[in-house]
């Protein structure tokens, strides 16, 4: 049986189809009758070519899937992927949005210092933690409902709805710095639901526009924001000097809703919006790589922002300012920044499953072995400058890891609820990390340059990222045991 090839309109659709016989067809229509194409069997009694099943298996040029077949015919379809063109100008709005919110979650540790410093000086710090932990998990927690939004709605309108309410998160976070509840709501709450609105769209969209650079085009999107948690580091502190916590948060606010709205004009789909997409799709967990990743991803979350939130608190421990523990939060973001761009390429060239492991193993040997011993400014540096780089790696890596398992059709579906998998991660580990340090005396039983009370806080740290390291080298052997393959 053959299956028939018709000229209509220009643009070329791929979809698969799973029949009796597990075998994939390819529909091919919507030519126009302009156009000329070469043609395997010619039947002389019509205008029509036929094409022969063996031939209509070849796949599409995306990135292979490399497990289990979909769970309903014609969910997920995509047309021919152009590896670039306007994607483009979906890299740009996308380094643009990831700039202003990584300022907020990348440099909490600043804006918590501030708060101890002033409004909020008799609040416990692992409570001021739970506050940027809370606004992450919220994002996380929100993943699976941003993706039907953006399945709904699509990407445009969901990414410009998700940033004006972490705008107006941040506004309202200006009335409430006294005000340990309200700072919850406005922060935690309502920006974090916000940003995450817009994050799953720069995470879901690249994959329509790219497939051998998608590398390469979710790393400029994330270098967006290392290079926005570096720039905000220094600009928070300056403002925290000049006009307070207040107006720091609702600046803050402003200039979220100035930047980031034009840039998410831009983030348009390529195509259509698939409402009918399944809204979870528990059968993905059949597939070892996908469960074991997802498995790294959750338990790795629980050591991220445990550096940037404490290394501020850390500083002031040895003796040095709040300006050096801000510079030493934008040294961690500024590395941050170069590990968001050099991941994606790495993934295209060794693999993005190599290039995880990688990223996680350097996370845990930095937090194990360097910042342990760190009590000087120059161990310090060091250790910020490497976490830096694994932590920003961890968030261009894993959208690649997932797309390469399951394709540009399931990806969105597959990296929400990855993401979803973030939320106890993101919720307890920086607070967790608070309430060890909290058991061990806190910063007044330190004293000057005694940093013993933070070792365990910090094993703790390193302990989650080296489990999260052997989750992702058991994906890397089930794919392949060869050390040199690319995965």
């Amino acid at each position: 049986m053959s299956t028939t090839t018709q000229l209509q309109q220009p643009e070329l659709e791929l979809c698969y189809f799973s029949n009796s016989n597990n075998t994939s067809r390819m529909q091919i229509s919507d030519f126009s009758s302009s156009c000329a194409i070469s043609t395997m069997e010619l039947n002389h009694s019509s205008n029509r070519h036929s094409v022969s099943d063996e031939e209509t298996q070849t796949p599409p040029r995306s990135p292979t899937p490399t497990s289990i077949a979909p769970s309903a015919p014609g969910a997920f379809s995509t047309t021919a992927i152009p590896d670039g063109g306007y994607g483009w100008a979906v890299v740009i709005a996308g380094f643009t949005v990831t700039f202003c919110f990584n300022g907020l979650i990348n440099c909490w540790g600043v804006l918590q210092t501030a708060l101890l410093n002033s409004t909020l000086s008799h609040v416990p710090t692992a409570t001021l933690a739970f506050i940027g932990s809370l606004n992450i998990c919220c994002g996380a927690a929100f993943g699976i409902f941003a993706t039907k939004l953006g399945q709904r709605f699509g990407s445009r309108i969901t990414a410009m709805s998700g940033i004006t309410t972490m705008g107006l998160g941040l506004i309202a976070a200006g009335s409430c710095t006294s005000n340990v509840a309200g700072l919850f709501g406005t922060i935690g709450v309502v920006a974090g639901v916000g940003m995450n609105m817009a994050y799953t769209i720069t995470n879901q969209l690249p994959v329509q526009y790219f497939s051998g650079k998608l590398g390469l085009a979710n790393g400029l999107i994330k270098l967006g924001g290392g290079v926005g948690g570096t720039v905000m580091a220094i600009a928070l502190e300056a403002l925290v000097q000049h006009v307070g916590i207040a107006w720091t948060f609702r600046v803050q606010g402003l200039l979220t809703i100035g930047m980031e709205l034009p840039a998410a004009w831009f983030m348009k789909d390529r195509i259509a919006p698939v409402r009918k997409a399944p809204f979870v799709d528990l059968s993905m967990f059949k597939s070892v790589p996908f469960t074991a990743m997802f498995a790294a991803g959750a338990i790795g979350t629980f050591a991220l922002f445990v550096a940037p939130y404490y290394l501020p608190l850390f500083a002031q421990t040895l003796g040095l300012s709040s300006s050096t523990g801000a510079g030493l939060v934008a040294a961690f973001n500024a590395c941050n920044a170069v590990g968001r761009f050099a991941g994606g390429p790495l993934c295209d060239k060794i693999g993005p499953i190599n290039t995880f492991v990688i990223t996680m193993v350097l996370n845990a040997v930095s937090m194990l072995a360097i910042w342990p011993v760190s009590s000087t400014l120059g161990p310090l540096l060091v250790f910020a400058v490497l976490n830096g780089v694994a932590n920003g790696a961890f968030f261009t890596v894993f959208p690649t890891v997932v797309a390469s398992i399951f394709g540009p059709g399931r990806a969105a579906v597959a990296m929400s609820m990855s993401i979803t998998g973030w939320t106890l991660g993101y919720l307890l580990g920086a607070p967790v990390a608070g309430y060890i340090l909290q058991a061990m005396g806190g910063q007044e039983k330190a004293g000057a340059g005694n940093i013993d009370v933070y070792r365990p806080a910090i094993f703790y740290a390193g302990g989650v990222a080296l489990v999260s390291s052997c989750f992702a080298l058991w994906a890397r052997l089930n794919l392949a045991k060869k050390v040199a393959k690319r995965v």
